[in-house]
C-alpha cells in the first residue's frame, strides 16, 4: 500500500531484457534505501514492483508480461527518470490517498498548457474507464496522488503546483501509469451491479 506521495524521482541505470520480461535497476540516494529488503514492495511510476536485489544506492526489480502489458516500464530507457515510493508503514503520515500499486491502464498526455505558476495537463485514457474518472476525485498519474480537474469523454485536466513538477517526472513524461480510486470503482461497479439486477441499465 502507498500514499501517492512521491519521494524523489530514481535514475534508470540497468535493463536487462528476455522474452516479456524485463530486469529494472535504479539508482537512487541512499536515504531513500534506508532500512530496505529483498521481497520489499516499491513504487515505480506508481507500479507496485518487489525487490529482487539492492545496494547502497541500487534497487533491482523483475518485471513480467503482465506488468510490461499495462504500464509504460517496458517503455524505459537507460538515463530516464522514473519516481519512487517506499511502501507505507504503520503510523506515517497519510497526506495523498490509499494507493494499491496496481496499474489499470496506460493514459497518454495529449495537451499541456503551461503558467507563470503551475502547469496543466490534460490526458487521454481508455474509454473503458470513462466511469471512474470524476471531476474533483482522487487519480494516481505515475505514482502521484492528484486530483482531477475537468473531465471530457475520456480525458481529463491536472493543475501541478510547482513542488509537484519538482519531486516527480511528470512535467516531461508522454506515457503515463493510471491507478483509478479504489474506493470509486467500487462504488460505481456495486451501483451498476444493483441497477442490472432491478432491470435499470
Amino acid at each position: 500500500m502507498f500514499t501517492g506521495i512521491v519521494q524523489t524521482q530514481a535514475t534508470v541505470a540497468q535493463l536487462h531484457d528476455r522474452d516479456n520480461f524485463r530486469q529494472l535497476t535504479v539508482e537512487v540516494s541512499p536515504e531513500f534505501l534506508h532500512n530496505v529488503a529483498l521481497g520489499a514492495s516499491i513504487a515505480i511510476n506508481g507500479c507496485c514492483l518487489t525487490v529482487v536485489a539492492f545496494t547502497e544506492t541500487t534497487v533491482s526489480f523483475d518485471i513480467i508480461d503482465e506488468t510490461l502489458r499495462l504500464t509504460n516500464i517496458g517503455r524505459l530507457a537507460v538515463g530516464d527518470k522514473v519516481n519512487f515510493e517506499r511502501s507505507l508503514k504503520v503510523g506515517d503520515e497519510m497526506g495523498g490517498h490509499y494507493v494499491s500499486g496496481h496499474i489499470h491502464c496506460t493514459g497518454a498526455i495529449v495537451k499541456r498548457e503551461r503558467s507563470t505558476d503551475n502547469l496543466a495537463l490534460w490526458i487521454e485514457f481508455p474509454e473503458s474507464f470513462k466511469a471512474y474518472v470524476l471531476a474533483k476525485g482522487f487519480i494516481s498519474v505515475n505514482g502521484a496522488s492528484l486530483t482531477v480537474g475537468q473531465v471530457e469523454s475520456n480525458r481529463f485536466s491536472l493543475h501541478l503546483i510547482p513542488e509537484t513538477l519538482r519531486l516527480t517526472n511528470l512535467e516531461h513524461a508522454d506515457i503515463v501509469n493510471l491507478e483509478f480510486d479504489q474506493q470509486t470503482m467500487t462504488i460505481v461497479e456495486t451501483v451498476e451491479r444493483v441497477l442490472n439486477q432491478r432491470g435499470v441499465m
